[in-house]
């Protein structure tokens, strides 16, 4: 389950929850800490309500309570690094990898995949509606200098936006402030914003599917194999954090890869339009089954 509740105590309460933090063992179930992980993810998941699609189905499989911190991916793994998370969920694959690399996480493995699109306001003022390359569509919006809404916030979305920008030799941070607007905020909020100022925004598709304000907006573009967006999944390493749930954010990991989250994935649906593509790797699946479990079959 995705928990997300705020406990309003008085100063009386305040008193006692100070005694029971410095006496946990007598005031919580000893397996407390066993049945619960936190996961650090991206915004984009989460704004397309992908956990709460899961995690009930996955708390029943397993008893686990997952708690959801959602964030830039570069905020994310940031958090991660300072074991501050059991898991990581996002989609800033080249960031996981170096995670990895650096003994922070234990592995990594592909768990899904959708896209990202332009839109943009009905009246197009940048003309850049149906292009087939993003990149292209990014040049011509900075050489109208028609407004365009940014992350700015090192997420997994910006990262891609600025990859796009450079292939075209387009450095939009030089007209910050002016056409080019940086919000640093999330994924719903940054939808937000371009809608309120007329600009056009990078989002994942997921999130615009559920996006609830579009107003007149709608795609721009579209199917260009650059805007292809993996979502990566990675258990903290325990040797770097000693104090994380290891075996049950294994059981998470291995759940996700399993045929039971895959298929999971793949139903969630808004109008009949899937949001989310599974595509767990058999040797992935297999390496975390075994860790999972301490057996070598791979049938789950």
């Amino acid at each position: 389950m995705l928990t997300t509740e705020i406990w309003p105590f008085r100063a009386w309460s305040l008193r006692i929850v100070a005694v029971c933090l410095a006496n946990c063992a007598a005031c919580l179930p000893s397996n407390a800490e066993d049945r619960s992980i936190l996961v650090q993810s991206t915004t984009s998941t989460a704004n397309a309500g992908f956990y709460n699609h899961i995690l009930p189905e996955f708390h029943a499989d397993t008893g686990i309570i997952v708690h959801v911190v959602a964030v830039g991916s570069g905020q994310a793994i940031k958090n991660a690094s300072n074991c501050d998370g059991d898991v990581l969920l996002v989609h800033a694959k080249a960031d996981e990898e170096a995670f990895v690399a650096s003994g922070q996480g234990l592995m990594r493995a592909d768990v899904m995949y959708n896209d990202f699109v332009l839109v943009g306001p009905a009246d197009d003022p940048a003309a850049v509606a149906g292009f087939q390359t993003a990149g292209s569509a990014l040049a011509q919006i900075a050489d109208r200098t028609a407004l365009f809404v940014s992350r700015g916030d090192g997420s997994g979305t910006h990262k891609k936006e600025m990859e796009l920008w450079a292939t075209k030799g387009v450095d939009p941070t030089t007209s910050s402030g002016t056409w080019y607007r940086e919000t640093g905020s999330g994924m719903g909020a940054a939808l937000n914003a371009a809608i309120g100022m007329g600009a056009y925004v990078l989002t994942d598709r997921a999130t615009w599917l559920t996006f609830e304000n579009s107003g007149d907006y709608d795609i721009v573009v579209e199917g260009d194999p650059a805007l292809f967006n993996q979502y990566g999944v990675v258990p903290v390493s325990p040797t770097a954090c000693p104090n994380i749930n290891h075996a049950a954010s294994l059981r998470f990991v291995n759940w996700l890869l399993s045929e039971a989250g895959q298929r999971a994935i793949a139903r969630q649906k808004i109008d009949g339009r899937q949001l989310f593509f599974p595509n767990a790797k058999l040797q992935d699946r297999c390496t975390i089954h075994a860790l999972a479990t301490e057996t070598d079959s791979c049938r789950q």
